[in-house]
């Protein structure tokens, strides 16, 4: 079969066969004879003699309009003649079909930067808070000490101040113990924090090294 051609003058849009010596020489005969068929017809053969593809509807209303007895049979006509087929117009991506492929591009790209670098960059470290059990648990213990000196200190203070009552005893531990936890909660933050800008300060210079 033929490749992709030009189809040119009388394509309807049907099926297209190629021109050649078998198919010049029936249209030739065609565009003389005079006496079958009408002036239009005899200008469409000649018009399809010259081209180099022919519309099968055209050349079949030729074929027709001659009488059986003086028109060759349509296997001769067509032997060896080669039709012509043009691809489809290729589909328009969407905004949104190109949206995703970029992203899709774009981790692609970010997985193959990061199986490059993975034996020269350094491990992320997890810099998570509570990342295990032993840290829960190290922390809620810190924190149930903390309270607990914070109360003691309150309690013995508010009894040196204010002549061993208890409820003023009682008032100053619970005062100590809160600030025990507040203070243990500014502390969490600070160290969170500390972690966190020095994970960042990290990845900077593993990117200005690269």
């Amino acid at each position: 079969m033929a490749g992709e051609r030009t189809r040119e003058g009388g394509d309807d849009g049907g099926l297209v066969v190629n021109n050649n010596e078998t198919l010049r020489s029936f249209l030739r005969s065609a565009a003389d004879d005079h006496d079958h068929l009408t002036p239009e017809l005899r200008h469409l053969a000649s018009d399809l003699c010259s081209q180099s593809s022919i519309p099968y509807r055209s050349l079949r209303t030729v074929w027709f309009a001659l009488p059986s007895g003086d028109r060759p049979a349509l296997r001769r006509l067509f032997a060896g003649a080669e039709f012509v087929f043009s691809s489809p117009k290729p589909r328009e991506k969407s905004e949104e079909l190109k949206e995703r492929l970029r992203k899709l591009e774009e981790l692609a790209e970010t997985k193959a930067y990061a199986d490059l670098v993975k034996d020269i960059a350094p491990k992320k470290e997890n810099v998570e808070p509570f990342s295990s059990y032993k840290d829960q648990i190290g922390f809620g213990m810190h924190v149930v000490l903390m309270m607990f000196t914070g109360y003691l200190v309150g309690y013995a203070t508010f009894r040196a101040l204010f002549n061993h009552s208890a409820v003023m005893n009682v008032a100053g531990g619970i005062l100590g113990l809160v600030s025990g936890m507040l203070l243990e909660t500014v502390l969490f933050i600070i160290r969170t924090s500390n972690r966190s800008i020095a994970s960042s300060k990290s990845t900077s210079k593993l990117k200005k090294n690269q």
